[in-house]
């Protein structure tokens, strides 16, 4: 693949993107729809129910989401607070650039995959049971979730996007991201991340 390099052309303002985009519908696997949002979708609990989005999968290092109700909370301990959350929420913590570890691009989907394969237990300490629609985020829901998104639907749907320059080109689109930005949406150094860890993931699954 050709990457391109930035531009040495001043910053433009990023177009606004909506606040939440459904990327791809009723996945074959998985029978959910996948999301896109930056934070502020993310944070949006009403727009998230409105769409039957029960699992929430952060890629940001740098963020994070508060869906403990406040009387729902407990604490033991002043000054900490916890307990079950209105959303399933799990963590990827990438950087938005150089500095991720090799291999967290890799983790980052299996992860992914794991939001939407776990089978909880019956237990009362596990009350978040709910298994419907699904948002990946990143702070403007550019570059680190549009990446992760791509590589997970190349992974997961190699016939409908053989190359992960097909998804990639696949989920600009449905997220609506301007031609002026596809130079850093997703950064390079990610997109360069997600093709090692395809190569390793497909070498995972053919054993």
């Amino acid at each position: 693949m050709n990457i391109s390099q930035e531009p040495e052309t001043k910053a433009q303002p990023s177009a606004e993107l909506a606040k939440l985009s459904l990327v791809y519908q009723q996945h074959p696997l998985y029978g959910v729809d996948i999301y896109i949002a930056g934070k502020e979708g993310t944070s949006d609990l009403n727009l998230l129910r409105q769409n039957g989005i029960t699992t929430v999968v952060n890629c940001a290092v740098n963020l994070d989401f508060n869906f403990v109700r406040q009387a729902q909370l407990v604490s033991d301990h002043e000054g900490s607070v916890y307990g079950p959350g209105e959303i399933r929420y799990y963590k990827i913590g990438l950087i938005d650039g150089g500095g991720n570890p090799d291999t967290q691009m890799l983790a980052a989907h299996y992860i992914l995959r794991a939001a939407l394969e776990q089978v909880l237990p019956e237990k009362p300490s596990y009350p978040r049971r709910e298994m419907g629609n699904i948002l990946i985020n990143c702070r403007g829901g550019r570059s680190r979730s549009v990446i992760v998104v791509s590589l997970f639907l190349h992974l997961t749907l190699p016939t409908e996007f053989p190359t992960l320059d097909a998804a990639i080109a696949f989920v600009r689109n449905r997220r609506g991201l301007p031609e002026n930005e596809w130079y850093k949406a997703p950064k390079a150094v990610l997109i360069e991340s997600a093709e090692r860890a395809a190569s390793w993931a497909k070498m995972i699954e053919a054993k």
